[in-house]
């Protein structure tokens, strides 16, 4: 589990807002390349953290999104 990463920490509170694309989230991390963003989405994933949901659209979109696990975190 890798919630500790800047990155996948990144990605977790730009969800917690609700679904988001790809694209929306590349824009909204910082500094972070397609592959990581890929690479962290898909270990997010693998952890039970992040969900990911693909729709049979034209063209087709993915949206991803915080699974019940997650807890909103008060600062």
């Amino acid at each position: 589990m890798r919630v500790g990463d800047k990155r996948s920490l990144l990605v977790i509170a730009n969800l917690d807002d609700g679904p988001r694309r790809y694209t929306h989230l590349q824009r909204a991390v910082p500094d972070i390349s397609q592959r990581m963003l890929t690479l962290t989405l898909r270990q997010l994933d693998e952890d039970g953290l992040v969900s990911r949901t693909a729709y049979a659209e034209v063209p087709p979109r993915v949206e991803h999104s915080l699974t019940p696990w997650v807890q909103p975190v008060e600062v």
